[in-house]
Parts: structure tokens; sequence; C-alpha cells
């Protein structure tokens, strides 16, 4: 605010037109960063773990695993929650047994309601190591406070 007056002030002693000071404040200009096109998202390659997104958020772990399970013998179903409420984040993983049955479960769940809500369905792309995050560090020897 107070550089916009100081900014004023100078275009009003040195006689800049109007015009001229509405451009510099213009946002005209302006062009957000574009957004990512389904080209340069890389899609993951297929793997046995999904990525399951768009949860109510009182789904449970138990009904993610009940969910999927029709569709092929599931090894794990985790629902991400949030640590102080316990509630649902709104995404979660289920982990199949072949990729066989990962690929039954995405065709079979993808853009299918879950207790009223639409879900989707893919497949899990790896996780990226934390930014800053040196493997080789002695400090790094899998401190149960790190990341899960």
């Amino acid at each position: 605010m107070i550089a916009m007056r100081a900014a004023a002030s100078a275009a009003v002693r040195s006689s800049v037109k109007p015009c001229e000071f509405r451009r510099l404040f213009s946002i005209a200009n302006f062009m957000p960063p574009p957004n990512p096109t389904a080209e340069q998202v890389p899609k993951a390659e297929p793997n046995t773990n999904l990525f399951i997104s768009g949860l109510n958020k009182r789904t449970t772990s138990e009904k993610l695993h009940e969910a999927f399970s029709q569709f092929g013998e599931v090894v794990s179903a985790r629902v991400v929650t949030d640590r102080v409420s316990g509630y649902s984040k709104g995404f979660g993983f289920v982990k199949y047994a072949t990729l066989e049955d990962a690929a039954k479960g995405i065709e079979g769940m993808d853009g299918k309601y879950l207790e009223g809500w639409v879900i989707f369905a893919e497949y899990a792309r790896p996780r990226s190591p934390a930014p800053g995050f040196n493997q080789q560090s002695p400090y790094n020897q899998g401190s149960p406070y790190g990341r899960q």
C-alpha cells in the first residue's frame, strides 16, 4: 500500500499521464503459470498399488477394502487420515496381489460411487524423495519419527 502511494506521488510530481500510471499497476500483462496438461503429467506405470481419490471423509479402511475386494485379492487397503481429527483426507491406497486384479479394480471402481461420493482409481506413482533428503547421510538411519 505504501509503495502504491509512493508511486502515485512520484507520478504526480513527474507529470506522468494517468493512462501510464494505470499501466504501471495493471495486471493485463500478468500471465499465470500454465496448467499441466495430460501430456506433461507422467502416467504411472501399472503396478499392484492403486491411488484412490475423492473419498468421503467418513470412509474407513475397512469399507475401502470391502469395496475393492470384489475385483480381486486385496492385500491391504488404507485410507489416509488427519492426525488431529481422525477423519479421512479424501484419498487412500489399495494394494492388490496381482497386476490383473489391480487392472480389474481400476476398471470396476474408477468413476463409481462409494458412500455417496464419486471416487477415482488409478495406479499409484512411486514416492519421490523428500527435498533435501540424502540417502548417504549418517543421520538417515530409519528414525521412527521420519517419513513413513
